[in-house]
């Protein structure tokens, strides 16, 4: 099959998953309780599975070379994290799938970062582990060693913007800014992640669980294409957000999925933007 790009289903990757130059990688997380990703992982994970941890692999953690807090998930250097991909097996040919089991939540940031490194064959399970299961598939314990791979940064196929462009956005509205996160975090509500509630104004929101479908599965092209098109007019001209730059990544796939290339995403999103007093901040819908 040609390499996937966006969404591969279990059927698909079962018939791939011994293939050298596929390389599977294990997204579970908790924001509330960052080891049970790999708890689960440890516990059952699809054969010839390794684990991403978001905090560590996906992330780093540290502020700004000024000081400056970056979010609670910033985006590692592209060349630290092309060294963590090394270390996984990942070869300038392979073909990566991402995984987690909340719906593709955390496995869209991986599939984003390999863009962001110019790796284009990377595609999210869709339906996840769940998925993997209902399919009849096994899962293994197996400690997983792989060689080292040889997979090279090229070209980002996927950018980013600062919080010094939104803020220019803001007195100068040509990007439409799409927030991520739950109806209510949106508003200003039941805010447990972030020291302040609300959105950066001028916002929209799309929650990222409205890509899926009840089964969990993205919905169809053509659905995601008319709910995009009532938020934003071009996706080159739209920028992605949500509380730390995670699930807006899901966004970003959605929007892939629906054939509406060029949004970029900004990293630090609510977290960083709140961090600083004098950003403006607009609540309610």
């Amino acid at each position: 099959m040609p390499y996937a790009t966006t969404l591969i289903c279990a059927e698909d990757l079962a018939r791939h998953i011994h293939d050298a130059n596929w390389v599977v990688l294990d997204c579970r997380h908790d924001l509330a309780n960052p080891d049970a990703g790999k708890t689960a992982y440890d516990a059952g994970h699809i054969p010839g599975a390794q684990f991403a941890h978001l905090d560590t692999d996906l992330s780093d953690k540290r502020p700004a070379p000024d000081g400056a807090f970056r979010g609670r998930h910033p985006l590692p250097d592209r060349n630290a994290f092309v060294e963590t991909l090394r270390r996984w097996g990942v070869n300038h040919g392979s073909q990566v799938i991402a995984y987690d089991a909340q719906g593709g939540m955390f496995a869209a940031r991986l599939w984003w970062m390999l863009r962001w490194i110019g790796h284009e064959a990377v595609a999210v399970l869709d339906g996840g582990l769940q998925a993997w299961q209902a399919a009849g598939q096994p899962l293994s314990n197996a400690p997983v060693a792989r060689p080292r791979g040889n997979v090279e940064p090229h070209a980002p196929l996927a950018s980013t913007v600062s919080a010094a462009d939104i803020l220019a956005n803001l007195a100068n509205p040509a990007r439409t800014v799409v927030d991520a996160r739950a109806p209510d975090r949106f508003r200003g509500e039941n805010e447990t992640l972030d020291p302040v509630g609300g959105h950066i104004p001028g916002a929209k929101n799309r929650f990222f669980k409205d890509n899926l479908a009840p089964d969990g599965r993205f919905k169809p092209a053509a659905q995601l294409r008319q709910d995009f098109g009532a938020l934003i007019d071009t996706p080159e001209n739209s920028i992605m957000q949500c509380g730390s730059g995670v699930t807006a990544c899901h966004n970003l796939l959605a929007l892939e999925v629906a054939g509406l290339k060029g949004a970029a995403l900004y990293p630090g999103s609510w977290s960083e933007w709140c961090a600083d007093p004098a950003r403006p901040v607009a609540r309610g819908g």
